[in-house]
């Protein structure tokens, strides 16, 4: 068994034409239709993104810890220890 991932698109007959590889021997073929819905590709977050967002300075009042960015620091530096 081989499997080969083909796109095509569904005409207004509701017919689809899919041409195969060449290396793909005649005879009998089992063919599964997967319809996937149109997607738009999402666009990709920037550093002014990342700075405008809720995100950015979200410890910065707080008067519980002292030095956040040190916190911070230090979770990052634990996250990264767990390999």
């Amino acid at each position: 068994m081989r499997v080969v991932t083909l796109t095509t698109t569904v005409t207004s007959q509701r017919t689809l034409t899919v041409r195969v590889p060449e290396d793909i021997p005649a005879g009998p073929a089992e063919v599964i239709v997967v319809f996937a819905p149109e997607t738009t590709p999402q666009r990709r977050s920037t550093l002014g993104d990342l700075q405008t967002s809720e995100f950015f300075g979200m410890w910065r009042d707080r008067t519980d810890m002292p030095d956040s960015p040190a916190l911070a620091r230090a979770l990052r530096e634990q996250a990264w220890k767990r390999n």
